[in-house]
């Protein structure tokens, strides 16, 4: 009689969930009025330069649109007679630097998020101020996106060195999304970085419109043209704020990006304003009534030249062709 053989079970390998993916996260910060209370800038002009009066003279100009930028940049630099040193003296007596920023930076360091300055302002000042505040070797983690200079030893010529050939001297927004394709090549299997900006005014914008995740500090310009032009943003009051938001975002992009299998935070927005940041691409209701602002700091090629910008619309063409016929 045959023996009965029992059929081999077949082996049921364990299933192991997928890890969440983690999107690299990267911090880019203004400097003046969002690290620090206080504009390097202005209390170097006001105590060693061409004085508050004038500056506030200059100030306006580039808001009307009469002068750019960089040409009021270099008159308000060119005005300093001071040696680095003398004048970093009266930086380090009237600066305030965010109460919860130390903080942040440390949570930023032990989550590996690189944190990036980028500023209208020059390199030199803003190291030695971070060295100063910080520390070196804090400071050291922390990249500087700014202006170069050269400053004599005797103080009395201060000249930048611009970091882009146009009317601003720094294009924030290219400095953003060179870093954004540099991460792009470090990133994990089909993740895409998430880039965070921080900033307080509106000459902040061209950065910030690159941004996934924007801040704005309360009560201050950029959070009214945010709340102006219905851009989205999250408020803060220190970077303990910053902090608090992060934490909560990477938390809710690392489980929808592993549930889904794409990110969680994605902010049309920023594709919106890279198709219409091109001066060839300029959209109409900027064309028919542009803010000053928006004319410095958006469009700086199309606007700073001319109060009034000539458009040629295709529709008003049309129109004439056919009264004409």
């Amino acid at each position: 009689m045959p023996i009965a053989i029992t059929p081999p079970v077949p082996q049921v390998k364990a299933i192991i969930p997928e890890e969440p993916k983690k999107r690299k996260v990267i911090c880019f910060s203004d400097f003046d009025g969002t690290i620090f209370m206080q504009d390097t800038g202005h209390i170097l002009f006001d105590a060693h330069g061409c004085g508050s009066k004038r500056r506030e003279i200059l100030d306006e100009q580039i808001k009307n649109g009469e002068r750019s930028f960089k040409e009021v940049s270099e008159e308000m630099w060119g005005s300093l007679n001071v040696p680095f040193d003398d004048g970093f003296e009266v930086m380090a007596e009237t600066l305030e630097i965010d109460r919860d920023f130390q903080t942040f930076h440390k949570w930023c360091l032990a989550n590996n998020i690189p944190f990036n300055v980028i500023s209208a302002g020059l390199k030199p000042i803003l190291r030695r101020v971070l060295d100063t505040f910080l520390g070196e070797e804090a400071s050291s983690h922390i990249q500087i996106i700014a202006n170069d200079a050269e400053i004599k030893e005797d103080g009395s010529e201060w000249k930048p060195i611009w970091r882009h050939d146009n009317e601003l001297g720094h294009d924030k927004a290219l400095s953003v999304n060179e870093a954004r394709q540099e991460a792009e090549m470090t990133c994990e299997d089909g993740t895409v970085p998430l880039i965070v900006f921080i900033g307080d005014g509106v000459s902040d914008l061209p950065a910030a419109r690159e941004a996934d995740v924007l801040f704005a500090r309360k009560g201050l310009r950029l959070e009214e043209y945010c709340i102006e032009n219905k851009i989205k943003y999250h408020a803060y009051e220190t970077f303990a704020d910053i902090q608090a938001k992060l934490e909560e975002i990477r938390k809710e992009d690392e489980e929808k990006t592993a549930g889904r299998g794409m990110p969680a935070i994605f902010n049309p927005r920023a594709n919106l304003w890279r198709r219409v940041s091109s001066k060839t691409a300029i959209p109409r209701f900027a064309v028919m009534s542009p803010s000053k602002e928006e004319k410095m700091f958006l469009w700086p090629e199309a606007y700073t030249e001319l109060k009034t910008p000539q458009v040629e619309l295709t529709e008003i063409g049309s129109l004439n062709s056919t009264v004409q016929a």
